[in-house]
């Protein structure tokens, strides 16, 4: 028998809290980093200076680089901002400054001109062969000042993941760098490659950020170049710590309201949905049967990248698809399960109970769903009773309301308000 998800119950919006800590102020805590690496001493008058920015949405990323800018402009030198991000933008320098403007930085928000371009220069290569590749403008440049955020990678766990020496390896290295360390099977290259980086590069220190887990700065970090390796991976481990999670180790339907770049570098955080191995191991968790994505975020700019991981999206969805950003991406990160096509419905609302009927041999109240946002925003969420009940008594959690889903003359979702 077909079901329609209108045959339904209820669902629970509730409440998980996490731990939350958070820089108060961000530009007070930038100025006191910088001052405790004696940032005077590294850059000077005159030097032009490299600082990179990436194509994740930090959080206040714009207000941390405004700070940076203004400090290195106090001391006399020249900053600029380098686009590093890999293939992202599908590999160009103009989608690469269209990135960052979408995520407020441009020179009138940072105070720095936007440089970008896709040259890159070779600096060597790794012992396995794998060649290191660096923009040309922040090589050429007197002096490199690395941000980026510290977090968990979506394809390998280790000492080292992403964050700083990815950085330097991929996010410098444009799509040609980001290209041949994939194809090295990232890790440890990217280490190994960040190493030759800071050796030959005039790379002088960095700021790590970490987020907490409703996204908000929870760290903020300066390190000198001879101790970034060290600092990068202390910080991963207080991300990991810091991470939010699904509330359930079994989901048999997962609907997700929006997915992209922004949110995560697979467009669905795997460190959230417990895919970060393809296929999945059994011993990741939670195990999501069933995933839905109802639509693709605008600052994605079409790179649907991740869209794989999900098994059913809606037509909305497919149409903001740009497939040439979207395979530069996925050839380049050598992850071509997560460009597949998922299956296409009209609506929310056949895609929803396309994913509900792909659950076999449960009773309609059984089924355990959960509907987030997104992989980045888990503090609210919904899910059905079955899950309800099942939830872990070891976790804080608050019932906000009850649920009953709307949908629109077009099958679309009425959305109100509930993230």
């Amino acid at each position: 028998m077909i079901i329609s998800f209108m045959d339904v119950p209820g669902l629970y919006l509730i409440y998980q809290s996490f731990s939350q800590p958070v820089v108060k102020n961000i530009e007070e805590e930038v100025v006191q980093q910088l001052k405790k690496i004696e940032i005077d001493q590294l850059i000077h008058k005159d030097q032009k200076v490299a600082i990179t920015a990436g194509s994740r949405g930090i959080k206040n990323i714009a207000k941390i680089l405004k700070v940076v800018v203004k400090e290195f402009k106090d001391l006399g030198a020249k900053p600029f901002i380098v686009p590093a991000m890999g293939s992202h933008g599908g590999g160009t320098a103009e989608g690469q400054t269209e990135v960052l403007d979408s995520l407020g930085i441009n020179e009138e928000a940072v105070g720095a001109p936007i440089i970008s371009d896709t040259e890159v220069v070779e600096l060597g290569r790794t012992e396995k062969g794998a060649a290191v590749y660096m923009d040309k403008n922040a090589f050429n440049a007197d002096a490199i000042f690395v941000i980026n955020r510290v977090k968990p990678h979506t394809k390998f766990k280790a000492r080292i993941e992403s964050g700083l020496m990815k950085m330097i390896a991929i996010g410098l290295g444009k799509q040609k760098g980001c290209t041949e360390l994939h194809s090295f099977g990232l890790y440890p290259e990217i280490v190994y490659a960040a190493r030759i980086a800071l050796e030959k590069a005039p790379i002088k220190a960095g700021l790590g950020i970490v987020e907490n887990a409703l996204k908000q700065t929870a760290k903020i970090a300066a390190v000198r170049k001879e101790k970034m390796e060290e600092v990068d991976a202390e910080l991963l481990v207080l991300a990991k710590d810091l991470m939010p999670s699904l509330p359930a180790e079994h989901i048999d339907l997962l609907i997700v309201d929006e997915m992209g770049k922004n949110i995560s570098g697979s467009g669905i955080d795997v460190n959230v949905i417990g895919r970060v191995t393809s296929p999945a191991s059994s011993e990741e968790k939670p195990r999501v049967e069933n995933i839905v994505a109802l639509d693709l975020s605008d600052a994605s700019h079409g790179n649907a990248l991740g869209m794989g991981l999900a098994d059913v999206i809606t037509r909305r969805f497919a149409d903001k698809i740009n497939f040439q950003a979207t395979y530069a991406n996925v050839i380049a990160a050598g992850s071509l399960s997560r460009g597949k096509m998922p299956l296409v419905m009209e609506n929310d609302l056949d895609a929803i109970t396309v994913g509900l009927n792909a659950v076999q041999g449960k009773n309609l109240r059984d089924i355990k769903i959960m509907f987030i946002n997104n992989t980045m925003q888990l503090s609210k969420l919904m899910v059905s009773q079955a899950l309800l009940n099942n939830l872990p008594k070891n976790k804080d959690f608050k019932i906000l309301d009850e649920v009953n889903l709307e949908f629109d003359n077009q099958g679309n979702l009425i959305r109100k308000g509930w993230w």
